[in-house]
């Protein structure tokens, strides 16, 4: 098994990097958000290998180059502990099989996590599947967690999140539709930074509308799979109530039209220039340091 190597020291940040400090005003320089952290390999910060996804050391390596906030991805295992997961199975990202809510932590635990995004080609490493509380204990005051909540865990979550005290350092979504509740000002929500993901077929604009109508604000907006039409009726919403509009870039993009990661190696202007200038001001990514790059703006305080 490879030995897993981060490559550079982190850098912790000189203070707390708050959802409410660095969402609080849209006009303030686009926000990298790295999807399951940082697990391509970042050779311009001098870290040519990848890191397991949703790992510690994949944590780590958003925090030492730089990113704005770090999505991972929660399950629950079979005796109830919340772990950093992204699929229903440990089969792609690690040496084991089984379905997470079947294996206990203890048995989770002596798993290896594999190279980068996993797969049966991917060599097993020395990192191993983190619970969210050391997740939350390594973010703390250093970088912002994007908790994607998968199987509805948002109570349980929501109860670890504040047990580490870290009300203001992670970020929960949930989608949200024509018929939606105000999510932000709905329990477990409203006890954490929350962002809904516009969803249904209908008016976008009338749904972020709603969203935006309660008590609390949601710290962003999420657009799902767009066309690049609708993006500018929702873009001035969100402009006018000053929050940010979250778009991810990942594989072929979420907006059609503009392209996405693939396409944005090749031409950065063309993807996230264009998202920039439309309006978007965070983007999600599985190549944080090419976006850093392009937006040219030093991002290791």
């Amino acid at each position: 098994m490879l030995a897993l190597a981060s490559g550079a020291p982190a850098t912790a940040r000189t203070s707390a990097a708050s959802v409410a400090a660095r969402f609080g005003d849209p006009a303030m320089p686009m926000l990298v958000v790295a999807h399951r952290a940082c697990h391509n390999p970042t050779p311009h910060h001098g870290m040519p290998n990848g890191m397991p996804e949703n790992s510690l050391a994949g944590i780590e390596r958003c925090i030492a180059i730089g990113v704005d906030v770090a999505e991972v991805d929660i399950r629950r295992t079979l005796d109830g502990y919340l772990i950093l997961m992204h699929d229903e199975s440990v089969d792609r990202t690690t040496d084991g099989h089984g379905k997470v809510a079947d294996i206990s932590l203890a048995d989770i635990r002596a798993l290896h996590l594999r190279e980068n995004e996993g797969g049966s080609d991917a060599s097993p490493t020395m990192a191993r599947v983190p619970t969210l509380d050391e997740a939350l204990a390594a973010a703390k005051d250093r970088i912002i967690l994007n908790l994607d909540v998968q199987a509805g865990l948002y109570a349980e979550t929501v109860a670890v999140v504040r047990r580490a005290g870290l009300g203001d350092g992670v970020i929960l979504k949930q989608p949200a539709g024509i018929g939606s509740p105000v999510l932000a000002d709905v329990p477990p929500f409203d006890a954490v930074s929350f962002m809904p993901i516009l969803a249904g077929h209908t008016d976008l604009g009338t749904v972020a509308g709603r969203q935006l109508g309660g008590v609390r604000h949601p710290v962003a907006l999420e657009l799902p799979k767009i066309d690049a039409a609708r993006l500018a009726s929702v873009a001035a919403i969100a402009r006018r109530a000053k929050v940010r509009l979250w778009v991810n870039s990942l594989w072929d993009g979420f907006i059609e039209g503009i392209g996405g990661d693939v396409d944005a190696l090749r031409d950065p202007d063309a993807v996230w220039g264009t998202m920039r200038r439309a309006g978007i001001s965070a983007i999600q990514t599985d190549e944080p340091e090419a976006l850093m790059r392009y937006l040219g703006a030093p991002r290791n305080p």
